[in-house]
């Protein structure tokens, strides 16, 4: 028999195999979904939320000034794109817990004398504090800060004719890290003074986002793994001819794999001591207190793929699904005032994104909880309403 024969032999062996197999994956709907939806929702995400520009940064004012030459200067950022005024305050040590709690990414703080040391025609400076969590954020914040200011000199000095020989200060701060290009006489200057971070590491912020994600996305690949492999084996039908109930099977599914990963949080922590040099500045039984929430939020969402997947095929989609979502949304790689407006609502419902905010705050800002609470709560609150609904299902598909 020919080689040519002995192909057609084998192919029209493999043609019906190839629609049989193509047939059988047809009809399985939810793994067809888990192929084509994931990778189109992702695309978008990413295409909206890694936006390399900022906009609205979160601005207070303290004008200790209050004259139409500071008014004029407030004018200039909020005219500007990348900044948006919260509002003025008077108190600089209430607008200093408002950049801790990351309720306000900076503060602009205008002298008393601004107005008469501009008409002496003196360089005046003028402070502002950018919480340098976001090293990246931190650095185009002050420059678009000194382009503002220099912006502004310009177009006053275009229309204020200078007198000759006047009297001109400068400014030799060795703290002074932005300064405004144009140094005519009567010209303020921007002083960025960087907080929490005055050194611009990116692994900083990087890293305590990471973690967070590193938890979910663990506790919830290993709990939906698991869980899915009882159904696919049978083992959870012959527990349930036991005297324990579905609860009772549920808790104990649950509870090695939970503590198993607690042990990762000391991992995490760590490496970002060790490797990247990140200070512990809050507390650590805090840190251990709110990491262990995040892990049972990754657990209840592991659980809740487990209730809507039967293969453990289809639970590696789900994740593939779940996961990327979850680390874009969350502001752990970029800012979350870096996304669109009416997407910026969505990551409320993100426990990384909460987590995050409490590493930041506990490592890098030495948060306590008083300061930190409503972060606490909402992650508490995602992960018990998760690991809830999860059981119930997980409960009810096992009656």
């Amino acid at each position: 028999m020919g080689s040519r024969a002995k192909d057609r032999i084998a192919a029209s062996r493999l043609w019906p195999l190839f629609l049989k197999e193509f047939h059988q994956l047809r009809r399985n709907r939810r793994l067809v979904l888990l192929l084509f939806l994931p990778p189109v929702l992702n695309i978008i995400l990413f295409g909206y939320t890694l936006n390399p520009t900022f906009e609205n940064l979160r601005l207070g004012i303290v004008d200790d000034s209050r004259t139409p030459e500071s008014r004029e200067l407030v004018t200039a950022f909020r005219e500007s794109l990348v900044f948006h005024i919260r509002g003025y305050y008077t108190s600089r040590e209430h607008l200093g817990r408002m950049i801790s709690t990351g309720d306000l990414d900076a503060r602009l703080l205008i002298p008393h004398d601004f107005a008469e040391r501009r008409l002496r025609r003196e360089l005046v400076p003028v402070q502002l504090l950018v919480d340098a969590v976001n090293a990246n954020t931190a650095t185009i914040a002050g420059g678009y800060a000194a382009l503002i200011v220099s912006t502004l000199n310009q177009r006053i000095a275009a229309l204020t004719p200078a007198s000759p020989g006047g009297p001109g200060t400068s400014s030799g701060a060795a703290t002074s890290l932005v300064r405004n290009a144009s140094k005519t006489p009567g010209s303020a200057v921007a002083r960025l003074t960087l907080l929490y971070n005055p050194g611009l590491r990116s692994a900083w912020f990087i890293a305590t986002g990471l973690i967070g994600w590193l938890l979910v996305v663990q506790g919830s690949a290993v709990a939906s793994a698991a869980m899915v492999r009882e159904k696919e084996i049978g083992t959870v039908e012959q527990l349930l001819m036991t005297p324990s109930t579905a609860t009772d099977v549920v808790f104990a599914k649950v509870a090695p794999i939970f503590l198993l990963l607690v042990l990762d949080i000391g991992l995490a922590l760590g490496v970002a001591r060790l490797v990247f040099d990140i200070p512990m500045r809050g507390s650590t039984l805090l840190f251990f207190s709110s990491a262990s929430l995040c892990v049972l939020a990754g657990v209840g969402i592991g659980m809740m793929i487990a209730t809507f997947t039967r293969t453990q095929q289809q639970a590696q989609l789900m994740g593939f699904f779940t996961g990327p979502p979850l680390a874009i949304l969350s502001g752990a790689t970029t800012p979350i005032e870096a996304m669109p407006v009416w997407l910026q609502p969505v990551t409320a419902l993100n426990p990384i994104k909460h987590f995050a905010i409490i590493t930041r705050g506990i490592m890098l800002k030495g948060s306590g909880a008083r300061v930190l609470y409503p972060q606490l709560l909402a992650l508490a609150t995602i992960a018990l309403v998760m690991v809830s609904i999860s059981a119930w299902r997980f409960r009810k598909q096992l009656a």
